[in-house]
């Protein structure tokens, strides 16, 4: 298991140029990958609020994410073709290639990400052998909800309805709450 230290997190804020470029860089990553490997491709990214997306906070969560990940992997059979983490100062990512069926997987993931209280900060992206990324509502889930006020998360988000240090002390206790549980 790849392990992102927390106490290497860049811990600065990032622009939008940086943002798009590094969001750029990920689609051809995720391409590269498809090619490489003609199979599901699963990305872990995070959802944080803000400028700073790489902290000691985000890397704690992105950890438990990833390790999330990697158990479902084992448990559920699927064969790792490549795994990779990426820490970088626009947040961590992590590559999964895998030889399993894209909706069983994105199904699987969104479970977690239910059933973990954590998980509503992952960003678990799912693409299947033609690259076409599967989404909440191909599965017939709801759209994701605020962490503060459980209203459509794109529309507080949009709006600014919260700040972003109201959403980070959230996480803090997400995290904090996931750790006590373990």
């Amino acid at each position: 298991m790849a392990y992102v230290a927390p106490e290497l997190a860049a811990n600065r804020a990032v622009s939008l140029p940086e943002l798009l470029t590094s969001r750029d860089c990920r689609q051809a990553r995720q391409q590269a990958w498809l090619a490489r490997h003609q199979s599901t491709l699963l990305v872990l990214t995070l959802v944080v609020p803000g400028a700073r997306k790489d902290s000691a906070l985000t890397r704690n969560i992105f950890n438990l994410g990833w390790q999330a990940l990697q158990q479902l992997r084992r448990e559920q059979g699927w064969r790792c073709l490549q795994a990779e983490t990426l820490a970088l100062a626009t947040g961590c990512e992590g590559f999964l290639a895998l030889q399993a069926d894209a909706r069983r997987v994105k199904d699987c993931a969104m479970q977690l990400e239910v059933q973990q209280p954590i998980g509503r900060l992952w960003d678990i992206d799912v693409l299947d052998t033609q690259g076409r990324i599967l989404s909440r509502r191909d599965l017939g889930l709801a759209e994701r909800r605020c962490l503060l006020c459980g209203q459509p998360a794109k529309l507080c988000a949009r709006q600014r309805r919260h700040g972003s240090e109201q959403l980070l002390q959230q996480m803090e206790r997400m995290l904090n709450d996931a750790l006590s549980a373990r």
